[in-house]
């Protein structure tokens, strides 16, 4: 193994998230030299949202193409791709898409969970998760089944339909987003068992491989499409959330990523596999044999504009670090809470009187940073390490106001990166074809750009009102009576 990227080696990072495809170039110090976006599309209809599979290559393709002008082909030595998880759709055998691509958040298989908690409930204990949700991909698969033409149709994720374009043939899936279909990370092999009583055909599925393994090359036609040299290495790569912790350089065991997006989550890294008794957190298998335990919240940066749509943020801000926190407003997004607790029936509160906007938008952003507390208070209850490094990123990130009260809230030192998001962590992945490991790749080519350090006094008068949070979330039956007695006494000490 190299001990580093070489400086002037180019890795090509690609994030397909929910309303953009992004391609960024990066060196091997973790300089950016191109980055290019391309808005996607979706079609939502109640509980479903779906995507034109077709509109996410013609946008990656355009975004790389923009990202790499007048970037020399000879210096670019890898790719990567994250996209987004539990994203599924059906091809034919040339890799034509038969579906829509039914999206992370896609409801409409609830009918089917219990079917798929039933048959695979051994594998789900031992994997740690007890359980999956509607929006997983293996429901959403049984309702393709049930609802597509199957003879002939091979599963694909977000990110393999990608893959397969790029090398012109089907490539290996990575765990990462075989993660929610079912696959099994310990044995690194599909429960065929558990799989043919629920009716899903042989040869359906994709190959899997860890993430960082080298895959295959870009073929001809796509380096036409991209430009990328045909020929650069792809690399497996991880679903979004696991993107962002790599992009944040958050990989020692006990460091962590928390992602404030429309929603809030937590990625960090362990040891060893951790299992959840409540089945509020999931576990990937990360390159090398690592393990990256992580949850997402229904609650996050989206109550920001639901509460307060097309108003002055800047302003708001300003006058609610003038008058600090009066109250604490709780609001999930529809369809209850899912981490730190799993509640279906969890709606929004308010505990005191926020007063006026910039009271109410205060409370919004406490009510927040409560959430965020009580995920790692929840981690360490079940055994997770929480104590390295901590890194915010995000579109939440960018409010110092609010990061500052997250770090007073959780009482710890918080880090900002230079360049927080899921592309930069791909071009960090994309780094180690060269030969060198992800975490000295990470070491050379993620920047801090700021520490943020909590104020003991706040954290002080801060506590109280986060621990107000917790017994109300307990008196409405939403949250255990061990999870909130272990908050309280992580407070004490």
């Amino acid at each position: 193994m190299s001990d580093a990227p070489a400086p002037e080696a180019v890795h090509i990072g690609l994030d397909l998230g929910t309303q953009s495809a992004r391609a960024v170039a990066v060196d091997g110090t973790g300089r950016l030299l191109g980055a290019a976006a391309r808005p996607l599309t979706g079609r939502r209809d109640g509980v479903r949202h779906e995507q034109d599979p077709e509109e996410w290559w013609s946008a990656l393709a355009g975004a790389c193409r923009e990202a790499l002008a007048g970037i020399a082909p000879g210096r670019i030595r890898g790719l990567a791709l994250d996209a987004t998880s539990g994203t599924v759709l059906l091809a034919d055998r040339h890799g034509t898409p038969r579906t829509p691509g039914l999206m992370y958040d896609d409801g409409r298989a609830r009918a089917y969970t219990g079917r798929v908690n039933e048959a695979g409930a051994e594998v789900w204990r031992e994997l740690g998760y007890r359980s999956m949700q509607p929006s997983w991909a293996l429901p959403k698969l049984l309702w393709l089944l049930d609802h597509a033409p199957v003879d002939g149709a091979r599963l694909l994720h977000q990110a393999d339909l990608i893959t397969w374009r790029l090398a012109g043939r089907q490539l290996p899936s990575d765990a990462s987003h075989a993660l929610k279909t079912g696959y099994h990370l310990i044995e690194e092999r599909w429960p065929e068992e558990e799989l043919a009583a629920l009716g899903v055909p042989p040869g359906l599925l994709p190959d899997v491989v860890r993430p960082g393994t080298v895959i295959g090359t870009v073929c001809a036609g796509a380096a036409r499409a991209t430009g990328i040299p045909a020929g650069t290495p792809i690399v497996a790569g991880m679903t979004d959330g696991c993107a962002a912790q790599i992009g944040a350089g958050a990989l020692t065991p006990g460091a962590w990523n928390s992602v404030l997006g429309t929603t809030l989550v937590l990625k960090g890294a362990s040891p060893h596999l951790v299992r959840d008794p409540a089945g509020v957190v999931y576990c990937h298998r990360g390159p090398g044999g690592s393990w990256l335990p992580g949850g997402a919240s229904s609650s996050g940066a989206g109550v920001i504009a639901r509460r307060f749509p097309g108003a002055d943020l800047d302003d708001l801000t300003r006058r609610a670090a003038a008058s600090g926190p009066t109250a604490v407003a709780y609001a999930p997004a529809g369809g209850g809470e899912r981490f730190p607790f799993r509640a279906p029936d969890a709606v929004p509160f308010v505990l005191g009187d926020p007063g006026g906007d910039a009271g109410h938008f205060h409370a919004c952003l406490l009510g927040v940073a409560c959430v965020e507390r009580l995920c790692f208070d929840h981690l360490d209850h079940i055994g997770a390490p929480v104590g390295g490094p901590l890194t915010l990123t995000g579109g939440g990130s960018r409010n110092g106001h609010w990061s500052q009260l997250r770090a007073d809230v959780l009482g710890r030192t918080v880090r900002l990166p230079e360049q927080a998001e899921g592309a930069v962590g791909m071009a960090v992945l994309a780094a180690t074809a060269s030969g060198t490991t992800l975490e000295r790749a990470a070491a050379a080519m993620v920047r801090v750009r700021r520490e943020l350090v909590p104020d003991p006094a706040r954290t002080a008068r801060l506590i109280p009102r986060y621990l107000d949070f917790v017994d109300e979330l307990t008196r409405r039956g939403w949250l255990d009576a061990a999870v909130a007695a272990h908050a309280h006494g992580r407070a004490e000490r």
